[in-house]
Order: structure tokens, then C-alpha cells, then sequence
């Protein structure tokens, strides 16, 4: 899987564009309500919030994991521990891309031994950074389960991964790009695709 730092192509027919040209797919309020169904998702799966813990893969999945631990507060009335998990030096293509600067990984209180842990991503893609993930979460415990959460699913995937709850499953076409800007990171909330050709313009 790859998130949007990673993303590759969908159709740019129809919907509204962005000021870039894309065609936003997923408006604010739509997010919203995609992580509000994940959030109902992950406590029925888990049958309650027991021994969950969510662990965002920077850079947009850990906001989302502080999203998704607010709705899971506000359906619940608990509060979830959530931790960051860097995948920098798990990636298997660190040979032919340009090193990201290390986020060290923050374990919540507890550790994650035991416990139910939810990964949490942008976008799913082609699965290596989930393999990546699972690699850097192996180093710090060993979690009972594990679990994973992405607001967008576009496919394509070249590993035998599968996310456990989606927000939005969106077919692409590879030469197409899927953008997730969130409030924290980009100062929006939106999902856009686009293409490298309108992206040039």
C-alpha cells in the first residue's frame, strides 16, 4: 500500500474540481462521515473498545488515527490510545527513492503486547506500505491481532494485503494520482484525483 505520498491514477470526469484541476471524489463533510463508519466498524468488529489501540503511518494516517479515536470517544465514551508508527527504514524501496526524514514511532502507555492494534492509513495501494508497517510494528511487540483502517482504497495491490475497514473504495487507473489533504497537514479536507497531465498544467 502506498499513501499519498505514494499515490498513483482515476477518471476526471464529472464531480467538482479543485483549484489544481483534480476532481475531488471526498468533500470534508464526506470524510467525516467515512470515519464515523469505520469508528462503528472497529467497535463492532472488536466488540467494544477493549485492548484497542490505533497506530497512524505518518504522514496522514496519524491524524486520522486521532480522528478516528475522537469519533470511537464520542460513540464509546473512552478514550483510545493512539500512537505513530514510522515505516522510513522498512521500506523495501529505500534504494531507489529519496530517504524521508525519520519520525520516530510513539507507543502509547501499555505497549502494544496483547493488545488489539489498528493500523490506520490514507490511501491502500499497492500493500508495501502496510508490509513495511507490520514490519515496524513486529519491533515494538506483539500484538494479540491486528487490524487495518484506510479512508481510501484504490487497488492495484502487488502484496496479499487487504484493509479491514474502508471509508471509500476507488477504483483507479495507475497513470491516475489519489490525494488525500487533510486540515492538519494541507489546511483542507479533501480526497482529489487527478492525473500527471492536469497536474502539469
Amino acid at each position: 500500500m502506498r499513501p499519498a505520498r505514494d499515490q498513483g491514477p482515476v477518471s476526471t470526469s464529472g464531480g467538482p474540481t479543485d483549484d489544481t484541476g483534480g476532481r475531488v471524489v471526498l468533500a470534508q463533510s464526506e470524510i467525516a462521515r467515512a470515519l464515523r463508519r469505520i469508528a462503528h466498524e472497529i467497535l463492532e468488529g472488536n466488540k467494544g473498545s477493549q485492548d484497542l489501540v490505533l497506530m497512524g503511518i505518518p504522514t496522514r494516517g496519524a491524524p486520522l488515527a486521532h480522528r478516528l479515536a475522537t469519533a470511537l470517544h464520542e460513540v464509546e465514551g473512552v478514550d483510545i490510545p493512539v500512537g505513530t508508527l514510522d515505516i522510513t527504514m522498512y521500506r523495501d524501496d529505500l534504494r531507489s527513492q529519496p530517504v524521508r526524514a525519520m519520525e520516530r514511532s510513539q507507543v502509547p502507555d501499555g505497549g502494544v503486547d496483547g493488545k488489539v492494534v489498528v493500523l490506520v492509513d490514507d490511501v491502500l495501494y499497492s500493500g508495501r506500505t502496510v508490509r513495511a508497517a507490520l514490519d515496524s510494528l513486529a519491533d515494538l511487540g506483539r500484538p494479540r491481532a491486528v487490524r487495518l483502517a484506510v479512508l481510501v482504497d484504490r487497488g492495484h495491490r502487488e502484496l496479499p494485503i487487504r484493509a479491514d475497514y474502508v471509508g471509500k473504495n476507488l477504483p483507479t487507473a495507475q497513470a491516475e494520482r489519489v490525494s488525500v489533504r487533510l486540515t492538519e497537514t494541507d489546511g483542507v479536507d479533501e480526497v482529489v484525483i487527478s492525473t500527471p497531465e492536469v497536474e502539469a498544467r
